[in-house]
């Protein structure tokens, strides 16, 4: 351990603990020696015989109280970001941390004042939002940044505009999947969707937009594209010799789910909500990673094939009745109009963010 002399650069009280803890590992501690290690341009009263006294005259003097100030304001410039935006949550918080030392703020409610302020602006509107209702009570340093950890954790759960999702089936534990270049034999023969991989490979992967930076369950309007055939999740209307109408699923009478790119009659737009069922429940109102959700779709045309702005809305489902396509078989995937059921649980999943 090296010997520091004081040059008005560091906390009186940090460096006079140094000196404690070598002065200790020697048995012995010497005052005039710690004194003669204080920087010559900083001048102290005479008569100081022990510690205690050496401690209040370097903090009486005015190279701390620009060396407190000088820590307020980097306090005041400091600037969090997470990870994603290359930053580094260890490293801020100590650095907080020391700022708040250094500077001497020990009041608990001053502290939080300056950690709201070091989140940039227009950022974190989940945390700005649920900042303060997060620390009410906090009654220490230590409980305030655990609690602000506690937010960055959530907060990094969020998903966001144009990340990568996977889309599990609660009741069977597969995830929503499609095939480039693999299509139905029957209805729209667009790309088929299906249940299939317990685990979340690359054709389970989807794109997930809706063009703000966060998806809120108040009002919502989602797509889904597939990432290895970029094309998206929706439901097809076709001319049927009789009229308009959405394809049929290959089993029964609910209405048929596929991938397909830009199309007047291919409707896209998905909404999501709670699932009634779930026990997990978002109380901040932001979709996130492992929600439980339901995700239903408002069909967009009659049977002339005329736009409707109060169409049906159908919710989407999967269940263990399998089709085959040659000698392979899939797990069915749907819209219906009937109750919910266990059956139309989604966990959505972060793969990775935009």
């Amino acid at each position: 351990m090296e010997l520091q002399k004081y040059n008005g650069n560091i906390h009186p009280d940090e460096w006079i603990n140094d000196l404690q803890a070598y002065f200790s590992i020697k048995q012995k501690i010497n005052v005039n020696f710690a004194i003669s290690l204080v920087d010559s341009i900083i001048k102290l009263p005479t008569g100081i015989d022990n510690i205690e006294k050496l401690r209040n005259a370097l903090k009486e003097n005015i190279f701390f109280t620009i060396f407190k100030n000088t820590n307020k304001r980097k306090l005041q410039s400091l600037k969090y970001n997470p990870e994603r935006k290359g930053g580094d949550t260890s490293y801020f918080i100590s650095t907080f941390c020391k700022l708040c030392y250094n500077a001497e703020i020990n009041d608990v409610k001053e502290q939080t004042r300056y950690l709201y302020n070091s989140l940039p602006d227009n950022y974190f509107k989940y945390v700005s939002n649920e900042f303060f209702e997060k620390m009410k009570n906090v009654n220490s340093i230590d409980e305030l940044i655990k609690r602000f950890e506690e937010l960055v954790l959530e907060e990094s759960n969020l998903i966001r505009d144009g990340s990568i999702v996977a889309l599990k089936h609660v009741a069977t534990g597969k995830y929503l999947s499609s095939t480039k270049n693999l299509c139905y034999t029957t209805g729209s023969r667009k790309q088929l969707v299906f249940v299939g991989s317990s685990e979340p490979i690359p054709n389970s992967l989807w794109k997930i937009e809706f063009g703000d930076e966060l998806a809120a369950y108040t009002d919502n309007s989602i797509v889904l594209q597939h990432v290895k055939s970029e094309i998206f999740l929706g439901m097809y209307c076709v001319n049927t010799g009789y009229g308009y109408d959405y394809c049929k699923s290959p089993l029964n009478n609910y209405t048929e789910v596929s991938c397909y790119g830009n199309d007047r009659y291919f409707t896209r737009n998905w909404k999501f909500n709670h699932s009634k069922f779930s026990k997990l429940k978002n109380h901040q109102g932001y979709l996130k990673s492992n929600d439980i959700i339901n995700l239903n779709i408002k069909k967009s045309y009659d049977n002339r094939s005329y736009t409707i702005r109060h169409g049906q809305v159908e919710v989407l489902r999967s269940h263990d009745i399998q089709f085959t396509i040659g000698n392979d078989a899939f797990q069915e995937v749907v819209c219906h109009n009937e109750r919910l059921g266990g059956n139309d649980e989604w966990c959505i999943e972060l793969i990775h963010e935009s």
